[in-house]
């Protein structure tokens, strides 16, 4: 098939390169001329692991092109996928001013029937808005479609080529055969594609990662009743795993959820619940809860020094709202460098992916170290924020020699405590028993 993807941020790069992969022809369309520039030189705009080789093969074989000429591509394709970015604004709704402009500006070139598929994550009733624009500027048919993205960052690639299941939200059968026809290849192990109305495919992704969300919200919470209580948030979460209604992921406590999609998402569902009457009384707690995890991550440290950070020094591992992506959108990171600086302290900070996004907001407040036992030499403590793999497994003894005080607080639960207290550290987790220090220690 001809395909248009208009936007080529995450989901845009990746559906782009990925539908060109298995044979499409697929034409992709951004504003930004210097993005445009890299991508065709195989550059891609984001860290995804295989990303840059799917895109550079299908460069290379033809099947894939950049461009900021949104006629050339609109004429070209009868598939138009819609992957703009739709921030939460002030009111915690989803802005869908690139959406409609980009459906609006499709209005005046289309001449031939088309299938427009909302690729971004939009509110409910959101393909409405799109074709109503596009119906007032055109007679030509047309048809609007919702299809939800399930990229995980730092997996998207397998995610987008072996998906779980795909959902299509459609008005028009005709429509519904040409989706399904498009995303066969993709689904030859058997896994479902779901056609259904348009608002319930819209809805579908609110509510998956709102679901989400609110199962990492529910375990910071038992995390901090274990704490109080003494019992261990990894045996609970192993004890709740084994069930088979409940299932294992998503049920790892620490300092929250971050990224692109969680934060917004579930601030959005809830602004589309009030917006129709409804008070989406859990999703109050989810978000209240993630932002208190943070807050009491600070806290304990803080604790540990006597609520005095002044003059004091951190290393922190993990900028990253997560591992295998250098994306700091809502990353906790950015909240808990915040708090360490506002109260006197200084930190040097390492990520194998994330320090140049966090560099253009912190600048020279941060230091920026090139290896995570760099970051370590004086600090008066470790924070580790981000589950790199590369910081599961340290030289101990190697960072005790560095350090000007054997201290750690983690925010991922990495190490074993009967491990961390042979090796003489002070060390407090999420949900677990604080690792005091070693007789031959002063706290």
């Amino acid at each position: 098939m001809n395909i248009a993807v208009v936007g080529t941020g995450y989901v845009g790069s990746v559906s782009g390169s990925c539908f060109a992969e298995t044979g499409n022809q697929v034409i992709c369309v951004d504003i930004d001329q210097r993005k445009v520039d890299m991508l065709n030189d195989g550059i891609p705009p984001i860290y995804e692991p295989g990303l840059e080789d799917v895109l550079r093969r299908n460069l290379d074989a033809g099947r894939l092109t950049f461009t900021t000429n949104l006629k050339e591509a609109v004429d070209q394709a009868e598939i138009i996928f819609l992957a703009l970015p739709t921030p939460p604004g002030e009111d915690g709704s989803a802005d869908l001013k690139y959406v409609l402009k980009v459906a609006e500006d499709i209005s005046h070139i289309i001449t031939e029937y088309k299938i427009i598929v909302n690729k971004s994550t939009v509110p409910v009733g959101t393909a409405e808005k799109v074709a109503n624009v596009i119906r007032a500027n055109t007679d030509v048919e047309f048809d609007v479609v919702s299809n939800p993205e399930f990229l995980r960052e730092g997996q998207a690639i397998n995610d987008f080529l072996k998906p779980d299941r795909v959902v299509v939200g459609v008005d028009s059968e005709k429509a519904g055969e040409r989706m399904k026809t498009l995303y066969a290849p993709f689904v030859r192990q058997g896994n479902p594609i779901y056609v259904m109305d348009v608002r319930s495919a819209e809805l579908t992704k609110y509510a998956a990662n709102s679901y989400l969300a609110a199962r990492i919200s529910f375990m910071n919470e038992i995390a901090n009743i274990c704490e109080r209580v003494g019992a261990d948030v990894n045996n609970v979460r192993i004890g709740m795993g084994s069930d088979s209604r409940i299932g294992k992921q998503f049920l790892y406590a620490g300092v929250g959820y971050g990224g692109s999609c969680f934060p917004k998402d579930v601030t959005a569902l809830h602004r589309t619940s009030r917006e129709y009457g409804y008070e989406f009384n859990i999703l109050d707690s989810v978000i209240n809860v993630n932002a208190n995890q943070r807050q009491l991550y600070i806290e304990k440290v803080k604790n540990y020094f006597n609520n005095d950070l002044n003059g004091k020094h951190f290393a922190l591992w993990g900028l990253a709202f997560k591992p295998n992506t250098d994306d700091i959108r809502e990353a906790p990171a950015i909240d808990i460098i915040r708090a360490l600086l506002d109260a006197g302290a200084t930190v040097s900070a390492f990520d194998p992916e994330a320090m140049d996004n966090v560099k253009e907001i912190y600048g020279d407040e941060v230091n920026f170290v090139d290896a995570g036992y760099e970051a370590l030499s004086n600090a008066d403590a470790l924070l580790i924020v981000t589950e790199w793999h590369i910081f599961r497994t340290p030289d101990f003894k190697k960072m005790k020699s560095l350090m000007k005080s054997p201290v750690i607080f983690d925010g991922r639960n990495l190490y074993d405590l009967k491990n961390i207290e042979a090796e003489g550290f002070y060390y407090e987790s999420v949900g677990r028993q604080v690792v005091p220090h070693p007789m031959s220690e002063e706290v």
